[in-house]
């Protein structure tokens, strides 16, 4: 029979080894690439690529749902855009926050549009240079605009936006009102939570955080210029950058009016078009 100090260092053997144990899960990179990609160095790649100063590299095997493989074997997101009924947007603040008065977005009737369903990439944009399949940035809301007139739209305003984040439900995240993890968006890539990749993802490299309608990236990955009801532009949907739920909620705008390396955009369309 064992004695009470032998059961004692056994005790403490086995607290010690369940510490380190919790130790190495908490170390262990949070699960964030989807079916078809793999993580590379912290990025999500596809299958069969490796990195290379920072960039995915070499022709891969396989993409995300959201992708499709461009003629030269890169993870490039689909282009298309997807219809919106449109309906009443109003997100009071007392629906998540706590606050008794006051709201998040003005009632607003949205008409209905068409979305893209991902963000423009540098391959769609026409760039000469970087990833094709990453998302288009340091471009100005100006730029943009241009770009979405040659494709026949133009930006989505702030509430257009917003209704395709949130919906006529209010959601508080583009797929829901819960469940804010690093599969679903992406976020937290530069110093945490969800690695120190420091940049942008390959568009639709998060197909989990799809809205309802199928829209990619809503939240996280670059956030996205709209234009405000005053004619002003705004960046919305948070980036990877953002570390916070605050900075990804349905309703969230970043103060940027100048172009940045974490802003990109994507277009809207007449329902018609």
């Amino acid at each position: 029979m064992l004695s009470r100090v032998a059961m004692a260092l056994v005790a403490l053997v086995l607290g010690a080894a369940l510490i380190t144990h919790l130790a190495l899960r908490q170390r262990q990179a949070p699960e964030r690439c989807p079916p078809g990609m793999e993580l590379v160095s912290g990025r999500c790649c596809g299958v069969g690529q490796s990195l290379e100063d920072g960039a995915c590299h070499g022709p891969a095997r396989s993409c995300s749902p959201g992708q499709q493989l461009s003629d030269h074997g890169q993870c490039v997101a689909r282009v298309g855009a997807v219809g919106l009924e449109g309906g009443e947007l109003f997100i009071g603040a007392a629906d998540w926050d706590g606050a008794s008065e006051g709201e998040r977005f003005p009632r607003t009737r949205v008409a209905a549009f068409r979305l893209d369903i991902s963000e423009v990439t540098r391959q769609r944009f026409g760039a000469k240079s970087g990833e094709p399949g990453l998302p288009m940035t340091n471009v100005t809301p100006a730029e943009a605009e241009r770009f979405c007139r040659r494709q026949g739209g133009r930006l989505p305003s702030a509430s257009e936006f917003v209704f395709a984040c949130a919906g006529a439900a209010a959601r508080r995240y583009p797929w829901g009102n819960s469940g804010l993890v690093c599969r679903r968006a992406a976020f937290g890539l530069e110093q945490g939570p969800c690695g120190e990749s420091g940049g942008p993802e390959l568009s639709g490299s998060r197909p989990d955080g799809a809205s309802p309608d199928q829209v990619l990236d809503l939240a996280g990955n670059v956030a996205e210029w709209t234009r405000e009801a005053d004619g002003t532009y705004s960046a919305r949907g948070g980036s990877y950058r953002s570390r916070s739920a605050a900075e990804l909620k349905s309703w969230a705008a970043l103060p940027d009016r100048e172009k940045a390396l974490y802003i990109g955009f994507r277009c809207a369309y007449p329902l018609g078009s």
